[in-house]
């Protein structure tokens, strides 16, 4: 199983950022994939995650109607297009994977069995 992630970079605040996962090695389609961020000195939290199989989504709080998360299943990625980008998500983005969708959407980090490596955001003031 592998699960890269990409697209983080700096930029200033108000402005956008499109992070990509590309997943391999488990059935996609039966999948939920979640957005983690973890910044200096905290707790990794959730931001978002989607059921591959049916593309139902959650969204913490602080990001709704900022963040969209959606699913290429032909190209079994997860993209997390966030917009409106403020100081306060600047953190380390990783994704990851419950391979069999088995606990449903979620944000407790032990769901998940898979995670990506980490792509950094930093949104400047």
């Amino acid at each position: 199983v592998q699960l890269q992630a990409s697209g983080g970079g700096l930029v200033q605040a108000g402005g956008s950022l499109r992070l990509s996962c590309a997943a391999s090695g488990f059935s996609f389609d039966d999948a939920v994939i979640g957005w983690f961020r973890q910044a200096p000195g905290k707790e990794r939290e959730g931001v978002s995650c989607i059921s591959a199989s049916d593309g139902s989504s959650v969204y913490r709080i602080s990001v709704k109607g900022r963040f969209t998360i959606s699913t290429d299943n032909a190209k079994n990625t997860v993209y997390l297009q966030m917009n409106s980008l403020k100081p306060e998500d600047t953190a380390v983005y990783y994704c990851a994977a419950d391979s069999d969708g088995g606990n449903g959407l979620s944000f407790d980090k032990g769901e998940y069995g898979y995670w990506g490596q980490g792509t950094q955001v930093t949104v400047s003031s």
